[in-house]
């Protein structure tokens, strides 16, 4: 029997400022799944946080872009941004994009990964969240993961995963995705996925038979709403052994702390530091980006878990870098590199400036 395991996370309100979430909007928006169990609509569910995103982890038998699971998420956010609201946090509801929900929560706000499967003797799966950063933020680990063998052993190794992979790469400015088969087209896909925002990684197939083995978010908030409001905190959700990267495999990425946009104000590019869930609660300039990672057995029935799979000294050292190239970034201030560029940020007063100097540029000689 096919299982699904949807993925559906909202920034509905931060506290304090956008650092985490609280425990009463945590409780509110749990309720909702909790009916939702209870009525056999799921089989399983958890509720996660990394910084000031809530992560609905949802197993069901619906399959993908399900209304009834959207609607489910859906309720659960607008329940949660109430009491958020009432509490008087930060942000309260801004990922929420309009005020009805219209069947799917894809370009109303939400990020969303599904998959669905069938369930193997033994099905681990690694759900990663992340918070001040892009979606494209999972192109470099999942290129590792599954296209590189100095990371994946298994690609040399393992005669189930010899053959490679296809990469499934979204324009997220012309909304069209291209297949690259790995390992034969490596340096095509290099050339568009190290363009971490502009082309994302979409879903990672198996070549030998299409069974999928990682699905991410890829909705761009600012092109939803027509301007920047936020740096979308994406999700991913990878399965591991048999025939997929083992889970050290899939964790083994983060041990190098790669630059990726987001941070303050979602305009400033830093280091992505691998944190336990205790300490996914960004603080310092609101970073520095943060990526926390459940792990799970997956059942028809169950979701086993999660396992907190960066609490590991084995990671120390990744979070050390990152702190170090922190110190680096920031005594850059407004200068870029550190400051992204002017057309991706999302809060600019270079309109306003413009205007109040337009009369003052003259044609240089």
């Amino acid at each position: 029997m096919a299982i699904t395991l949807s993925v559906i996370k909202a920034d509905i309100g931060g506290f304090v400022g956008h650092t985490s979430c609280h425990p009463d909007v945590l409780e509110v928006t749990g309720r909702v799944l909790k009916d939702a169990l209870e009525s056999g609509l799921l089989k399983d569910y958890d509720l996660r946080t990394c910084g000031d995103d809530m992560y609905l982890v949802m197993l069901h038998t619906k399959g993908t872009d399900n209304s009834e699971i959207h609607q489910l998420a859906w309720d659960a956010f607008s329940r949660g941004t109430e009491k958020a609201k009432e509490l008087k946090l930060y942000g309260a509801g801004q990922d929420l994009l309009s005020d009805a929900f219209s069947g799917n929560v894809k370009g109303m706000g939400p990020g969303v990964a599904e998959m669905e499967f069938e369930p193997r003797k033994s099905d681990p799966v690694i759900v990663f969240m992340a918070d001040k950063t892009s979606p494209g933020a999972w192109n470099y680990p999942l290129y590792k993961m599954f296209a590189d063998p100095f990371n994946t052993a298994g690609l040399v190794i393992d005669p189930s995963m010899h053959e490679g992979f296809i990469f499934e790469v979204l324009d997220i400015y012309e909304n069209k995705t291209v297949e690259f088969s790995a390992p034969e087209e490596i340096y095509d896909m290099l050339v568009f996925i190290g363009a971490m925002e502009h082309y994302i990684i979409k879903s990672i197939r198996r070549k030998k038979d299409r069974d999928i083995a990682a699905v991410t978010s890829t909705q761009k908030l600012n092109f939803i709403a027509g301007k920047y409001v936020g740096k979308d905190d994406p999700v991913m959700i990878v399965r591991a052994q048999s025939g997929f990267p083992a889970v050290g495999e899939v964790l083994e990425p983060f041990t190098f702390p790669h630059i990726v946009a987001g941070w303050m104000r979602g305009s400033h590019y830093g280091p992505l530091m691998p944190v336990s869930f205790k300490d996914a609660t960004p603080s310092r300039f609101d970073g520095p980006p943060r990526v926390a990672a459940a792990g799970y057995q997956v059942t028809e029935e169950k979701l086993i878990g999660p396992r907190d799979m960066f609490d590991d000294p084995g990671f120390d050292h990744a979070r050390q870098m990152a702190n170090e190239i922190a110190d680096y970034f920031r005594r850059l201030g407004s200068f870029e590199p550190h400051r992204l560029p002017l057309g991706e940020m999302e809060y600019t007063t270079m309109p306003q400036v413009l205007k109040k100097l337009e009369n003052r540029f003259r044609e240089s000689s």
